[in-house]
């Protein structure tokens, strides 16, 4: 199957990337996030999908390992496993360069050293950024079958935009996504549900007809609280911890199952 440019669709997706600069991610959530309990779903009224991107599309582990080794040798702290490293990722860049210091430091020497680190940690993944990645099994079939069932899509990640944009040309994704936002495009990253809202509004499409699908608990609490329907994926990260602890609508596969849930 031939996958589409990423031309196909650049129009669309650069006038979001235009109209929503990235700002400060500072900003906290004005209270803690819940999931909410599911209401029932209209899989047939579904009209749009919003797709995580690590841990659910690429597997990045590999990636993130390299930035992280080459960002610790820097300013000389102890090297990190991939096997740490899934515990920290999907929270967005300062949340994993945070989680990795205060593994090796002080707790008064985190916050001290986090500039510094965060910046050497993002010069290090663009020179690393797509060259340790796999898609998994399903993922560009998935996206086909759903365009092709009429459905559009979002990516939605943690992500910094630039590296979502950036690896999603490298593996031919790009082209199946009207709109890409990353973990810098609000003021708020998932779990909170504001870059869900946002997708959808981009889309056009109310949130009772979107499906959010993910591999961690911070897709299915920005899903809940958005009042979006969300499917999990069990091969991603979820902070270590197992896929059947997390509040969702199921757990698919693969992508490629997905049209078949929609069309149950």
């Amino acid at each position: 199957m031939s996958r589409p440019q990423s031309e196909s669709l650049a129009q669309p997706h650069a006038q979001s990337c235009t109209e929503l600069q990235a700002v400060p991610s500072t900003t906290a959530p004005a209270q803690p996030l819940t999931a909410s309990p599911a209401a029932p779903i209209a899989r047939r009224q579904i009209r749009g999908v919003i797709v995580d991107l690590d841990g659910t599309m690429v597997d990045t582990v590999g990636d993130f390992h390299a930035a992280l080794n080459l960002m610790l040798g820097e300013i000389a702290l102890p090297s990190i496993t991939p096997e740490e490293v899934v515990h920290y990722v999907g929270k967005g860049s300062e949340h994993l360069v945070r989680a990795v210091l205060a593994a090796r430091l002080a707790s008064d020497d985190v916050e001290t050293r986090f500039v510094h680190a965060l910046e050497r940690y993002q010069h290090a993944y663009s020179s690393v950024n797509g060259r340790h990645v796999e898609v998994y099994a399903g993922v560009a079939e998935g996206l086909e079958a759903l365009r092709t069932a009429g459905l559009q899509l979002a990516c939605v990640t943690n992500k910094p935009h630039r590296f979502a944009v950036d690896l999603l040309e490298q593996v031919g994704l790009l082209g199946y996504f009207s709109v890409v936002f990353g973990g810098d495009s609000f003021p708020r990253k998932k779990p909170d549900p504001l870059p869900l809202l946002k997708a959808a509004e981009a889309l056009g499409i109310a949130p009772d007809r979107m499906l959010a699908i993910g591999d961690s608990e911070n897709d299915a609490l920005a899903a809940r609280a958005a009042g979006i329907a969300v499917l999990t994926v069990p091969y991603g990260y979820n902070h270590g911890q197992p896929v059947q602890s997390i509040d969702s609508d199921g757990i698919v596969g693969s992508l490629l199952e997905v049209a078949g849930w929609l069309n149950q």
